[in-house]
């Protein structure tokens, strides 16, 4: 089932697009946080995505931008706001294509379909990860933060990882020396604090102090 996220302030076309697409045998989820539009597109983790781009808060232009920042999943532009500068800057800020207001649901769905075989191979964002609007991608070993983007050794992307994946709960360092062995490297207690340490540092450097907490004798937390 291909997950498609709709980013649409007019609830009555947002819920028409929905149903539309569930007829279609597709899951669509409409953005509920204009405000959170990146850690609710994170959660959902669509193949596509469709963008107005009067939006509140922030435009679609913005977002688009944001989305782009983590990910290569194919956006679509749906607006009434379909002059040529509105169209051409869609592209500039990474659109893959732009649907003019008012439109018709079978070109919609043509059109939706067309960019799914056209880019399905880069549309599974099940890599990322989201918390306290870090953005973690897997497939590359990155974290994003406020438009700022740092990279991650091996070791420093699997505590990471461990980690978000059990936030509200403590990870003990056992736990974590195991994930890490799953890298063929050899790690031991000592090992696993400096990799610790240089993942704090980095995290600070995108200024996310304090984001893992240390438990004495026990091991780490990321607070939910």
């Amino acid at each position: 089932m291909i997950r498609i996220f709709i980013i649409e302030d007019d609830p009555v076309i947002a819920g028409k697009i929905k149903q539309q697409l569930e007829h279609w045998g597709h899951e669509g989820a409409i953005v509920q946080d204009f405000r959170k539009v990146l850690p609710e597109f994170v959660a959902f983790g669509p193949q596509l995505v469709l963008m107005d781009i009067s939006l509140p808060f922030f435009s679609g232009y913005y977002w688009c931008g944001e989305i782009r920042k983590v990910s290569k999943v194919p956006i679509i532009f749906v607006s009434s706001a379909s002059d040529n500068m509105n169209i051409v800057r869609a592209v500039d800020m990474g659109g893959d294509d732009f649907i003019t207001k008012p439109f018709d649901f079978q070109v919609l769905m043509a059109k939706i379909q067309a960019m799914l075989r056209r880019t399905y191979d880069f549309g599974d964002n099940s890599s990322l990860m989201e918390h306290r609007g870090l953005i973690f991608n897997l497939s590359n070993t990155t974290m994003t933060f406020e438009g700022q983007k740092l990279e991650l050794t091996k070791n420093e992307s699997r505590i990471l990882q461990k980690l978000m994946e059990n936030k509200g709960k403590i990870v003990g360092r056992d736990g974590l020396m195991m994930s890490l062995w799953e890298t063929d490297s050899f790690v031991d207690d000592n090992t696993l604090s400096v990799n610790v340490n240089r993942l704090r540092k980095k995290l600070e450097q995108l200024g996310l102090e304090d984001f893992i907490t240390t438990k004495k004798g026990i091991g780490y937390l990321i607070e939910d």
